[in-house]
């Protein structure tokens, strides 16, 4: 017989509210999710003889997955077992090499508001030590969202001339979204 579910591992220290527990759990599913879209996209692009698309994009899934990693061990250090749900499958099927740039910048926006509804709810939890471990995640979405829409902007740009995207990313990959490369 397994142990029940027990989301609090020690009672003697200030941990995140129920709330903010529930949300940070439903995030780490997004996290997931999305590491599970971006390893579809670099399917669909390595498929397509797009090797450079195709390595953007595992990059990113690992960056996924490490921003859930981080949030797995947060809860933990904050005397709470986190409690990991199912990931639908990703779509990947694409019409053409645009398409998954455009749901890239779709998902990160979406993952934004999420993150700062997680903020919010620290905020009004009261939960000071949540506010500051989430700032860098606020953080962190400017530049996944700045990044993708850089590079949507170019996908758009050069949607008849799909080659020269993949060749735009080997060159200027690791610039997209920084403002100061621009």
């Amino acid at each position: 017989m397994s142990p029940p579910a027990q989301r609090r591992i020690w009672d003697d220290r200030a941990m995140p509210s129920e709330r903010l527990i529930d949300a940070l759990n439903e995030q780490i599913g997004r996290e997931y999710a999305a590491a599970h879209q971006y390893v579809a996209i670099a399917s669909y692009y390595d498929a397509a003889t797009y090797p450079n698309l195709a390595r953007l994009f595992n990059e990113q899934a690992e960056e996924e997955r490490e921003h859930a990693a981080k949030m797995v061990a947060y809860l933990i250090d904050s005397g709470t077992r986190p409690k990991l749900t199912e990931i639908a499958a990703p779509i990947d099927e694409f019409k053409d090499h645009v398409e998954p740039v455009r749901l890239a910048l779709e998902q990160e926006r979406s993952n934004t508001v999420a993150i700062h509804e997680l903020f919010d709810i620290a905020r009004e939890t009261r939960d000071s030590a949540s506010e500051v471990f989430l700032h860098w995640f606020i953080a962190e979405q400017v530049e996944e969202e700045s990044r993708m829409g850089s590079l949507l902007e170019v996908a758009e740009r050069l949607e008849d001339f799909p080659m020269m995207l993949d060749e735009f990313v080997y060159r200027e990959g690791d610039k997209l979204g920084d403002a100061e490369a621009d």
